[in-house]
């Protein structure tokens, strides 16, 4: 694979720089900023090899058609005060665009395409598109990883029409995530949450040969007290899992890694109740799981205390509510703890996983924090990524 940063002459070439800016919108106003923040490193890097910066990204699913409300003007108005200088979008047909159209005015140096989802023939990683999108510029960059699971045009096809390059953010997953999967600092945990284990049983099967303890929480850890015959009262469970957690023991008892799950838990009637600790053995037919206990939360603790590496996909409650947030809180805290001093590498990937450590303001005392999504998920399965692939 080859990257942007070790390229020298970039001056005056157009790159086609590929980024996921899927920002949640509302209103026409951006509510989260973390992926806009994520690509300044890359855009900074090529304005200051006076490149000619062409965008392609997307926002939300518009299936091919034109839909207003997802424009990316909203971004560009964004970028445009975050980088100081002017920020052009192009509302044209990208299949009538010609490189001459592009750069005119000299000055300009960041030129984005609209949504490349408009069009039909993203998702169809159509060939015939991929070819005139590779005629506007010199060179592409993927800095995308959060799409790089995606086989469209934009993400693998356009690789076979240019010469092409990982960007600054992408190189930065690619790395973090191997200290997880092929380049393993040991002792290594896992602490994975959900609400279906269906959706996360390739992760673990695929995690339990490489990790020493593979800690299951939230929702998903329902379905495990449900097999091992504990009451669960009404709380969250996925039908018809229990191949699914045999496979999961099954697999564990080839390989030395624990699969911790929780030793007692914490309670409500509704989600807006307030909190009851419980033993597993107590859970009442009316009660709803909502958190780990506090024996449960020391066990963690203490592997995590054990542990030189950490990845956390996944909070431990329904953190939404403080009552039913401390399992997460506290697990937080103690990978900060040691994160600050240095002895322990740690990842967090999920949506949901970084909503808890913003709520307490530890994001950037993670070592790595992914918002790659179904990317980063289908990395830690083992997956081969077509973006990815596309590159090397």
């Amino acid at each position: 694979m080859k990257y942007i940063k070790d390229q020298e002459n970039l001056s005056k070439k157009i790159v086609l720089l590929r980024l996921d800016l899927n920002v949640p919108l509302k209103n026409g106003m951006i509510t989260d900023q973390t992926r806009i923040n994520k690509i300044l490193p890359v855009i900074n890097f090529l304005i200051k090899k006076k490149s000619k910066i062409l965008v392609i990204s997307h926002v939300g699913r518009p299936k091919g058609k034109v839909d207003k409300a997802l424009s990316l003007k909203p971004i560009c108005e964004n970028l445009e005060k975050k980088l100081n200088q002017k920020v052009s979008l192009i509302k044209d047909n990208i299949l009538e665009l010609k490189r001459d159209n592009l750069f005119n005015d000299s000055k300009e140096q960041i030129i984005f395409l609209e949504n490349i989802r408009f069009y039909e023939q993203e998702e169809k990683n159509d060939a015939i598109f991929s070819k005139h999108l590779s005629k506007l510029a010199d060179i592409f960059v993927n800095d995308a990883f959060s799409c790089s699971h995606r086989a469209h045009a934009s993400v693998s096809k356009i690789t076979e029409f240019l010469p092409s390059y990982a960007g600054l953010q992408l190189e930065t997953e690619i790395n973090a995530l191997k200290k997880v999967t092929t380049e393993i600092k040991k002792p290594i945990a896992c602490i994975v949450g959900g609400s279906k284990i269906s959706t996360k049983i390739s992760i673990i099967k695929n995690l339990i040969p490489k990790f020493d303890n593979i800690i299951i929480v939230g929702g998903m850890a329902n379905n495990i007290l449900n097999y091992l015959g504990n009451p669960i009262g009404k709380s969250i469970r996925e039908d018809n899992c229990e191949s699914i957690i045999e496979d999961i023991f099954k697999t564990a008892k080839n390989y030395p890694c624990k699969i911790i799950y929780p030793e007692d838990v914490v309670v409500g009637k509704n989600k807006e109740d307030k909190a009851q600790i419980k033993e597993l053995n107590e859970v009442n037919d009316d009660d709803l799981i909502l958190d780990i206990g506090p024996r449960t939360i020391n066990k963690i603790k203490n592997i995590i205390e054990d542990s030189e590496t950490i990845l956390w996909n996944g909070p431990a409650g329904y953190f939404e509510n403080p009552s039913f947030a401390l399992g997460s809180y506290e697990i937080a805290k103690k990978i900060v703890e040691k994160s600050k001093n240095n002895l322990i590498y740690s990842i967090a990937g999920g949506g949901d996983t970084i909503a808890v450590l913003n709520q307490i303001s530890v994001i950037n005392n993670f070592n790595f924090v992914s918002t790659a999504g179904g990317a980063f998920l289908e990395y830690l399965e083992g997956k081969e990524l077509p973006g990815i692939k596309a590159l090397n």
